[in-house]
């Protein structure tokens, strides 16, 4: 459930991604040497590359650990992934104090349940479309797309047009 109002996305700092579900559509490919392959959509990433240029940082909080994940973050610019990490509010505590910013003055895309503490920490939590039922209902927005598949560009969308005024 939401326990609290959600800050507006105009004042939104800190965008922190889940990956796994959210940057990607949750599959993930296992060949006889391990995982060999993660599919990212390039609208997500240029919606992350266009949210970077108006003023909003962005983050990546993965449990697990991915050469492909830190290839394409590193390649969009994002400055900060915490990959194989399990405890994502100590992540999003250490972050935020580092970057002095309030951590109701960040938001958080997710799919699943592990991710349910984080959405209750930052000021607006969001959901992909197909997020776990849980997820869902404490996410105070919803994007209309699936993850892996435009999800994040959505919400960075929503995030400039609230930062120009347009809602």
């Amino acid at each position: 459930m939401k326990a609290r109002k959600a800050t507006p996305l105009a004042q939104i700092q800190l965008l922190i991604l889940d990956v796994d579900g959210v940057l990607t559509d949750g599959r993930l490919y296992f060949g006889a040497k391990g995982e060999a392959l993660k599919v990212f959509h390039v609208r997500d990433g240029h919606g992350i590359k266009l949210i970077m240029a108006a003023g909003v940082r962005v983050a990546a909080f993965s449990g697990r650990r991915s050469a492909a994940t830190a290839a394409r973050l590193s390649e969009l610019g994002v400055p900060t992934l915490v990959q194989g990490c399990t405890d994502k509010l100590l992540a999003l505590h250490r972050l935020t104090t580092r970057l002095k910013i309030n951590p109701l003055n960040c938001a958080c895309i997710v799919d699943d349940t592990p991710d349910l503490p984080l959405m209750s920490a930052v000021g607006l939590a969001a959901a992909v479309a197909d997020a776990h039922p849980l997820v869902l209902s404490a996410a105070h927005w919803v994007a209309g797309s699936p993850g892996g598949l435009g999800a994040v560009r959505e919400f960075c969308d929503a995030l400039l047009r609230a930062r120009a005024g347009g809602g």
